[in-house]
């Protein structure tokens, strides 16, 4: 089943590429699996975490195809790590942030923590390149607001503090928002 996600994550994705890149859009969704594969080896979740983009940023595909192609389990995962494009940035991310406080199942969070440490990881990489002109690939380009977004992630990811990714998330959410 995981093969069949990668394959359709792979053609769901096709001719994307990573904000502020030439880098396929594939890549993140296959390192949000491999690190969700180091926290646990569930093939629903890993499945989820390679499809977690699809129904938000590919035309054309629903939960409900989701849910046809791979099951109950792995639609829920879907459909809780999408956010709804209706929605301004900071309604979709205080939605998100609330959401891992207060609501989200534990393998949710672990599928979130994934695809956020992939983002913080690709923030860090960026920003020891680019300095502060990293901001402005980004729809929102206040980087106090995108500290609070991740920063507020924190909270919600704590009782993950068992993995060693959490600690990675913090570290480098620190390093690319150090508090002033």
């Amino acid at each position: 089943m995981f093969e069949k996600a990668v394959i359709y994550a792979t053609n769901a994705h096709n001719g994307q590429t990573r904000k502020g890149t030439n880098l396929p859009f594939i890549i993140h969704p296959m390192e949000v699996a491999a690190i969700v594969a180091a926290m646990t080896l569930d093939q629903d979740m890993l499945c989820a975490a390679v499809l977690h983009d699809v129904v938000e940023d590919c035309d054309g595909i629903s939960i409900e195809d989701i849910r046809r192609e791979f099951g109950n389990i792995v639609a829920s995962y879907v459909y809780q790590e999408s956010e709804d494009k209706s929605k301004t940035w900071v309604e979709r991310k205080g939605h998100t942030i609330d959401f891992l406080k207060n609501r989200a199942s534990r393998n949710a969070k672990i599928i979130a923590l994934g695809d956020k440490l992939a983002n913080i990881r690709a923030l860090y990489r960026d920003y020891n390149i680019l300095g502060e002109e990293l901001w402005e690939r980004f729809n929102m380009k206040d980087k106090k607001m995108q500290s609070w977004y991740y920063r507020g992630m924190i909270e919600g990811f704590a009782d993950l503090s068992e993995f060693h990714e959490y600690e990675e998330y913090c570290q480098l959410v620190n390093e690319v928002f150090p508090e002033e």
